[in-house]
């Protein structure tokens, strides 16, 4: 049963709209800026991935396009970033159904690492300063994980399956993978899924940089903060947004007329149990989950043209995914190129799988590998590994490879195909 992708949406810190995310990403633009969200002065980190607001940006955000004011009172950034993503994917696939027997077909799943973390605090203040009768009864709603997938299926009328995976930064891989299961299994011909993420606030960069995750040596040129599988990387950045992409079978697509722009061939998922925060130094689960989603998709490793790796820019996570990828792919990963997005927008936690997806379509249809930046000097792990560092690279690949793992071990891997 041949599943297409048919709708993409995207809001990052490089803009607004899937063709400005794109253009950007391969003119080697970043979307890292100082962080202005709230005073940083006195913080170890000072950088992240926000983002631009329609007011400082032609091409950035501008949350009154996809919802009314009482409704964005009553939601987080979360979910804001959700449904300017999902109106953009809807809009593009051209499925908007009225027909109940449609609505009832159509799966909404929409992933997020941590939910409304700001409004949560921002509550837990009013409750200290004021005392409980202040709060808001909207207040739960705005910062429930699953409230912007109940959000999106609630505007548009969708009575399918609905989920919210939170499995840390594999959330938005996890949910496009559970949509691919529904239809695969005939409980939807369609579905809305990705991920979204709004937590550039002073519990999640404190909570990170009391972990010691998070990059801080480069505070005064936060665009070289984000440096995947580069020597002098020390941390991930930070960052916000959502993507979202509408995939269907084939037949349903031609029926409709909808136009195609890949196959989500393939999906494979794996859990570590090892640690909390870090994945076997080996990269053993990490690589079975890209074996089975490259099996799923009848594929073998030498078929896969691009990997749009995970790779955060932590010393320890970039090491196991280069050991990841070595089992895969062989010694320097085969001659297969492989770069990482988060060089350019950061680190969107639960909405990194989606946009790395949506970024990984563009690259099959359009024939276009994006840039990995700040690769200075590679890591000795990657020696001998082709990194993507020099610029956007033209190859008509037929096969894509999009890693997402996160925290409690998870691990999870698509492939995208070229349609023809």
């Amino acid at each position: 049963m041949p599943i297409v992708v048919t709708g993409l949406g995207a809001v990052s810190p490089l803009g607004a709209r899937v063709d400005t995310n794109w253009r950007r990403l391969i003119a080697g633009r970043s979307g890292i800026v100082i962080n202005n969200r709230f005073d940083t002065t006195d913080w170890r980190c000072r950088v992240a991935g926000l983002v631009p607001a329609i007011t400082e940006d032609a091409e950035g955000f501008d949350p009154e396009r996809s919802m009314d004011a009482r409704d964005r009172r009553r939601s987080d950034l979360f979910i804001q970033y959700a449904m300017a993503a999902a109106v953009e994917a809807l809009d593009q696939a051209g499925w908007r159904p009225t027909k109940p027997e449609d609505q009832a077909r159509t799966a909404t799943l929409i992933g997020t690492g941590v939910g409304g973390v700001p409004a949560i605090t921002d509550a837990s203040e009013m409750v200290r300063a004021g005392g409980v009768r202040r709060l808001s009864p909207f207040v739960v709603p705005s910062f429930l994980p699953n409230l912007a997938a109940g959000q999106v299926s609630i505007r548009f009328g969708f009575n399918g399956p609905a989920g919210s995976p939170t499995t840390a930064c594999a959330a938005s891989a996890q949910a496009i993978g559970d949509a691919m299961r529904l239809i695969r299994s005939g409980e939807a011909d369609i579905a809305l899924c990705g991920g979204t993420e709004g937590c550039v606030d002073p519990v999640a960069i404190g909570g990170f940089t009391a972990a010691k995750a998070l990059s801080f040596g480069f505070n005064d040129e936060p665009q070289r903060a984000s440096r995947p599988f580069d020597a002098d990387h020390e941390g991930f950045v930070l960052s916000e947004g959502a993507a979202m992409l509408v995939i269907e079978r084939l037949d349903h697509a031609e029926r409709r007329g909808a136009r195609p722009l890949a196959f989500l061939s393939g999906y494979g998922t794996t859990t570590d149990a090892h640690h909390v925060t870090a994945g076997w130094p080996d990269g053993r689960e990490a690589a079975r989950a890209m074996e089975i989603a490259i099996g799923m998709a009848g594929l073998t490793a030498e078929d896969i043209g691009y990997v749009n790796a995970h790779a955060t820019s932590t010393p320890v996570g970039d090491a196991a995914e280069l050991a990841a990828l070595r089992r895969v792919f062989g010694p320097a990963g085969g001659g297969t190129p492989i770069g990482s997005t988060k060089s350019a927008t950061g680190h969107m936690l639960g909405a990194a799988g989606a946009i790395e997806a949506v970024f990984s379509v563009l690259a099959v249809q359009n024939g276009t590998l994006p840039p990995s930046l700040n690769i200075d000097r590679p890591m000795p792990e990657a020696e001998g590994f082709d990194l993507l560092s020099d610029g956007a690279r033209c190859s008509a690949v037929d096969h894509v490879l999009s890693n997402a793992f996160g925290f409690g071990g998870v691990n999870a891997a698509l492939v995208f195909s070229r349609f023809h």
